[in-house]
């Protein structure tokens, strides 16, 4: 008899996919600039072959890009474009268009994803010369040009998923349902898990981030031929690594020594034709505790088991200092991000306080873009506690006046700032840095 070890789960693949990116017009900007004169405009800050190809693709009738009336936009409801993280000023400028540039680009499955790269890169080049945001209509997400542009692909055509993928969470029976939200992009079906407990919201986001690259790299390695098949066989049984989720993060090259964990994939059809099918995620078959004890066992497997992930800074003389310290650097920092002067690998990350029930939950996010000294533009890298709004890879808009601290990490560690986490007792430090910094 064939074990769940044996077992393959077909898949099916669809014939071609499609990317949509939305560029807001508003007044006085009446015309939208030539598309190919706007890639031009990018430069270098656009990898070789990304330029490349969406201009072989503008060229062609995989790409369109139209100017249409605001009035012909899909509905985009503004507490779901908030809740992905749109601002204030990203809301008012989508509210007072007149007219918003379209750009779809078709593509067959597969690597690469030829769809998302030029319409995403088209659209960064088009919003820039008109002072504007990007909307990518699947993600329901603003973008901004530059963080658009930080997450194409480098020179030799590295991506960070959680620049293309979304965790989102929310309340269930018995724990919560966390979904994806962007591997349809590649063609392949969304996952799903149930009855996660909830003090494992960052960890279990990771190890799903991870399990989408491990998936995603098997389904593309399958689709490399002329010919797309009708389906491509996934293994029932998926083992998922710290390296899968180092990777998926931007780590390419850290090898973790946490070892991996193995979860069980089933195609789980949606009877709606209207809603979505998922890949459920659940324990193997020989497990023998429920779901939420094998996820909170595989979360201490791979991230550390038995302290609290949500970090409430203590009041002291010495975090007043350390803040004080992070503060007086802010301007230095931004003008050497701005400069490129950074570190050659380094990130820049900041740390800032979200009002939660106790005072405040305090979080890191990936500095994307600071185009104005109050008001930085970044990327999640939790999953906060207190807003379901703010998730990993979810872009943030965060006041200047709320950073507490700021951090540039090369590889998997602080090279420079984070004087908050000097403060911190050595239990909090090794809680930061497996939740706040996965």
């Amino acid at each position: 008899m064939a074990t769940s070890e044996d077992l393959l789960l077909p898949v099916p693949v669809p014939e071609s996919l499609t990317a949509t990116y939305l560029v807001p017009i508003v007044p006085p900007h009446a015309m939208v600039p030539d598309a190919l004169d706007a890639l031009d405009r990018l430069g270098t800050r656009l990898a070789a072959p990304v330029r490349d190809l969406a201009g072989q693709m503008l060229g062609s009738p995989l790409m369109t890009v139209e100017t249409r009336p605001v009035e012909q936009l899909p509905d985009l409801p503004p507490d779901l474009l908030a809740a992905f993280g749109a601002t204030g000023g990203q809301l008012e400028r989508l509210r007072t268009a007149t007219h918003v540039a379209v750009v779809q680009a078709s593509y067959r499955p597969g690597w690469p994803p030829a769809h998302e790269w030029a319409g995403r890169a088209v659209a960064a080049g088009l919003a820039e010369a008109l002072g504007g945001d990007v909307v990518d209509l699947f993600g329901l997400q603003f973008l901004d040009p530059a963080g658009a542009l930080r997450s194409l692909p480098d020179d030799t055509g590295r991506i960070r998923l959680v620049d293309w993928i979304l965790v989102p969470y929310s309340p269930g029976e018995q724990g919560l349902w966390f979904t994806t939200k962007g591997l349809r992009r590649f063609g392949l079906l969304e996952l799903q898990a149930q009855e996660v407990p909830a003090r494992f919201v960052r960890a279990w986001g990771a190890i799903m981030t991870g399990v989408a690259r491990r998936l995603l790299r098997i389904w593309t390695e399958a689709l490399t031929e002329p010919d797309l098949p009708a389906f491509v066989q996934l293994p029932v049984r998926l083992p998922v690594s710290g390296h899968d989720i180092a990777v998926a993060y931007g780590n390419q090259d850290r090898h973790d020594s946490a070892g991996s964990a193995v979860l069980q994939i089933a195609l789980d059809p949606s009877t709606d034709p209207e809603a979505d099918s998922f890949l459920t995620l659940s324990p193997p078959d020989s497990a023998s505790t429920p779901p939420s004890g094998y996820f909170a066992r595989i979360c201490g497997e791979l991230f550390g088991a038995g302290q609290p992930e949500i970090h409430y800074a203590r009041p002291s003389d010495a975090m007043a200092r350390a803040i004080a310290t992070a503060r007086r650097s802010l301007g230095e920092v931004r003008a050497r991000f701005l400069a490129d002067a950074l570190p050659a690998d380094g990130q820049l990350l900041i740390k800032y306080g979200l009002p939660a029930p106790d005072g405040h939950e305090y979080v890191w996010a990936s500095v994307t873009g600071w185009t104005s000294p109050g008001r930085i533009a970044a990327a999640s890298t939790v999953n906060a506690a207190c807003d379901p709004g703010v998730r990993i890879g979810s872009p943030v808009s965060v006041d200047a006046a709320d950073v507490v601290d700021w951090a540039v990490l090369s590889g998997d560690r602080m090279v420079e700032g984070g004087w908050t986490e000097a403060v911190l007792s050595p239990q909090d430090q090794r809680s930061d840095a497996r939740g706040e910094l996965a």
